[in-house]
């Protein structure tokens, strides 16, 4: 049997498209033979099959951009999936959380998926079709106090929100899935690996080890790569997965220890 996901010709809009997990979905879907547009705040070189919009979805200004140009270079929208995500709050627990952390942490990781669907969803109803994916974490169920409170809250947000808009537009045609990563291997990643391998007087698998450790342990023994993430979205989004939505699936190498 072929496993030919059956996207050939069919239009993407992915967040965050550049780097991680973005880069890597944006590939996945490109190799699968659908149209993309994708979000950097810079645009890179071009890339065969891949239009960029340079804005700041951050923000309701970009994010009104970006729909626009979506809309225009694509002709509608089939796909759209919410990669942008991270946090920059400082460490330091509850009290290092100001009204300008917090604000950030919302705007980058709740409030770009809701103002882009808010855009975007219409034009998926009236076509009766279309599939969303909403790029969660597993820090919404297990945030680390010292450095991911404020970034865990946003995407618990983030999961109640699409499991809510779900339930509205799925008998319209549409669906809305969410993906849960634990610890992926992107840049940033590695990069915080070897900071804290460097603090620590060790190498860089040791920084892995002391990420994994803080995170519980990992079962798999390593953290995702991006195109292991990406290939589970390509997936979700195809014909393949037709009766999927709703849902939320976990990719963290066994990282959350309860069912």
């Amino acid at each position: 049997m072929s496993f030919d996901l059956d996207l050939n010709h069919r239009r993407a809009l992915v967040t965050g498209g550049t780097k991680g997990v973005g880069a890597a979905v944006v590939t996945a879907l490109v190799e699968a033979g659908v149209k993309v547009v994708t979000t950097a705040r810079t645009v890179p070189s071009d890339t065969p099959g891949v239009h960029y919009v340079a804005a700041d979805v951050t923000t309701v200004e970009g994010c009104a951009q970006v729909a626009r140009d979506a809309l225009a270079h694509l002709g509608g929208i089939d796909i759209l999936v919410h990669v942008l995500g991270g946090s920059t709050a400082p460490g330091g627990g509850f009290a290092a959380l100001d009204e300008d952390a917090w604000q950030k942490e919302l705007n980058l990781n709740l409030m770009p998926a809701v103002r882009l669907d808010r855009a975007l969803v219409p034009s998926m109803l009236a076509q009766r079709t279309g599939v969303i994916v909403h790029v969660t974490s597993i820090q919404r169920e297990l945030p680390l106090p010292e450095s991911t409170t404020a970034y865990a809250a946003a995407k618990a947000a983030l999961s109640t929100y699409s499991k809510a808009l779900s339930k509205e537009v799925a008998p319209k045609g549409v669906r809305v899935v969410r993906v849960s990563p634990g610890w992926v291997e992107t840049e940033a990643s590695v990069h915080l690996a070897e900071r804290i391998a460097k603090q620590a007087g060790t190498d860089y698998e040791g920084g892995k080890q002391l990420i994994m450790n803080s995170l519980g342990g990992i079962p798999l023994g390593r953290p995702a790569k991006p195109r292991e993430v990406a290939d589970l979205i390509a997936f979700v989004v195809s014909p393949r997965a037709g009766s999927i939505t709703g849902t939320e699936y976990v990719i963290d190498g066994g990282t959350v220890p309860t069912v």
